[in-house]
């Protein structure tokens, strides 16, 4: 049996550090083509990357005018979830409406 001593502290000296690195974050982007519509762009934009009407229109015309514009950063599932969304919508309304993602 251990004899405790008045007056005598025991320290346990081991800290324990631990680091978490952030995960990589993915730019999603939708670019532009000839036949998918501003109204539906405008609607995907509010309904998979749950833009205002403001923000949605004012992505739409970055892409109409300079072939792409930035939806969002996520990470890596959350990029692919949404990338994936935007294509069977599209597919669903028979528009060729293309996204993708590029690591940040």
């Amino acid at each position: 049996m251990a004899s405790i001593r008045p007056g005598t502290e025991e320290s346990v000296g081991s800290e324990i550090k631990e680091e978490t690195a952030e995960p990589p974050m993915y730019k999603v982007f939708l670019l532009n083509d000839d036949y998918t519509t501003m109204d539906f762009v405008v609607y995907v934009l509010m309904a998979i990357f749950q833009k205002t009407p403001e923000e949605a229109t004012a992505i739409m015309w970055k892409v109409h005018k300079s072939g792409s514009g930035l939806c969002g950063v996520y990470t890596r599932d959350v990029a692919e979830t949404k990338v994936d969304a935007v294509h069977s919508m599209a597919r669903e309304h028979d528009f060729p409406l293309k996204c993708l993602m590029e690591r940040e």
